[in-house]
């Protein structure tokens, strides 16, 4: 499991992703259960392989499951869905248009409430000062415009149901799942907030098109969405999510699509988000 691994970080060892999934095999079928979940997760988002294989994830889960109560909550959320045979949602998840310019669109309970805890479970253990993109070095630093705790959820802890929520994401935006970044779940506390900004990111080759956020939780307050330029505010609900465009047409960033995440006044906010490239990306370029 420890070469395993330092095989997926790429230290000290080199990163190798088929040599980590070999790895994590052998671990996994000498009782490792942590071993067994990550092949799991790379199974199903397929990384190390030539291709995604969502029935080979679900089969080795269903193995999982069978001696570990973790596997077992995970397949008992995972059978509760409505799937295709591909991880896929039967059925597109269908939205309500907020905004023409820039275009927003909300989707009322798009997560149950289990599904919302399972998110904020497991993000919380990886919870960390949140960063921005530098538009100078293009490295992700802290910044004042950005003020929460943050962890994304990288190939190794993409479990079938952060794999199935994503797949769910692509659905609803209508593009590749192969083109999200790790699905990054904030926690603001009070007073914490996000400034007026633009998702897009300054000279990126493979831009950030759309974004989907997903509200987790209640029991605070303040904390609105709001979009300067349309003069939209939207109050978060629990599993509603809010899908809007970062570019124009054109490609180019659109500056209609500056929005902000007002303060928390009380408690604590939870809330995931999915920046959509307009391509795929390597996922192992942002997270290990």
């Amino acid at each position: 499991m420890q070469l395993a691994v330092w095989r997926l970080v790429g230290a000290p060892l080199p990163r190798d992703l088929p040599a980590a999934r070999a790895l994590l095999a052998r671990a996994a079928a000498i009782g490792h259960v942590d071993a067994a979940l990550m092949q799991v997760a790379l199974t199903a988002n397929g990384s190390g392989a030539a291709a995604p294989d969502w029935p080979a994830a679900l089969a080795l889960l269903r193995v999982a499951a069978a001696g570990d109560p973790v596997a077992a909550a995970q397949l008992a959320l995972v059978e509760a869905m409505a799937l295709d045979d591909a991880g896929r949602p039967a059925r597109a998840p269908f939205g309500e248009l907020l905004s023409d310019a820039p275009r927003v669109v909300r989707f009322r309970g798009f997560l149950s409430a289990a599904e919302c805890a399972h998110v904020a479970g497991v993000a919380a253990p990886l919870l960390a000062p949140a960063r921005v993109i530098d538009p100078a070095s293009g490295r992700w630093v802290t910044h004042p415009v950005r003020t929460a705790d943050d962890a994304a959820i990288g190939p190794a802890n993409e479990d079938l149901v952060i794999r199935a929520i994503n797949a769910r994401i692509a659905a609803a935006s209508g593009t590749d799942i192969a083109a999200g970044e790790p699905l990054t779940v904030l926690r603001y506390r009070p007073g914490q907030q996000y400034r007026a900004h633009v998702d897009t990111i300054a000279g990126a080759a493979n831009q950030r098109v759309m974004t989907m956020l997903v509200y987790l939780n209640a029991g605070y307050r303040g904390g609105e969405t709001h979009f300067p330029a349309p003069g939209l505010t939207v109050v978060p609900a629990p599993g509603d999510a809010l899908l809007f465009r970062n570019t124009l047409p054109d490609g180019r960033p659109d500056p209609l699509s500056r929005h902000a995440g007002q303060p928390v006044l009380a408690g604590a906010k939870w809330l995931a988000t999915r920046w959509i490239r307009a391509a795929p990306f390597d996922p192992w370029a942002l997270s290990g």
